[in-house]
């Protein structure tokens, strides 16, 4: 299993941490056998699930000029139209997808193109399901153009997870499919698009980053 670089550091200290908890806990309480036992199991389970959370799967990707590839794993929770006031400054069709901890947190470029505008938003921490978040909490705005269109990629943080990370920057090009950015533990991505594309998934599909076709331009 492949480990985002996100994660290196942050398994190194933990791995580090456990590894002397429980030699001070085998050292420190060798006849306790039934406690010491039930912590390291513990310890064990927490460090597996951080662990599966920093996967990065590597996948045959679902490539095509005429759709629009899910930007990451996780379930449809909102497809409706709204008045995009950041960039376009017109009516767009707006999809999100919401985030567990459970999931892969990779964000992809959901079409190929040019990177038109990258924009950074302090904000609140409210429940990445709830509808203001798309517009309130931190953010970051990604727009990739080509000659099909325009999509908005939009990185929301949520009550839990605080940190964005954005890798790309005006003028770069974007491959689609390639990774753009990851969000850790759980969180949000609205992809909105021209109001006319053809919206291909239904509230409460589960897709997948880089696989599932969102929507044709």
């Amino acid at each position: 299993m492949k480990i985002h670089r996100e994660g290196h550091r942050m398994l190194a200290v933990l791995f580090f941490v456990l590894s002397l908890v429980n030699l001070g806990i085998i050292y420190f309480m060798p006849d306790k056998t039934l406690l010491s036992g039930v912590i390291i199991l513990v310890s064990v389970i927490l460090y597996g699930f951080v662990l599966q959370f920093f996967r990065n799967p590597q996948r045959i990707q679902n490539l095509s000029e005429a759709h629009v590839l899910c930007p990451a794993d996780g379930k449809i929770v909102a497809i409706e139209e709204i008045e995009e006031d950041e960039y376009y400054k017109d009516r767009r069709m707006l999809v999100s997808v919401f985030m567990t901890p459970l999931n892969v947190h990779v964000n992809r470029f959901s079409i190929g193109g040019i990177v038109k505008y990258v924009k950074y938003h302090e904000g609140l921490y409210l429940v990445a399901s709830h509808p203001k978040s798309s517009t309130q909490n931190e953010r970051c705005t990604v727009v990739v153009e080509n000659a099909t269109g325009s999509v908005m990629l939009r990185q929301i943080a949520g009550y839990v997870a605080r940190r964005i990370k954005t890798y790309c920057k005006e003028g770069m090009p974007a491959k689609q499919g390639g990774e753009f950015g990851f969000i850790k533990f759980g969180s949000r991505v609205d992809i909105i698009l021209p109001i006319q594309s053809k919206v291909l998934v239904s509230l409460g599909d589960i897709v997948k980053g880089g696989i599932t076709h969102i929507a044709e331009l």
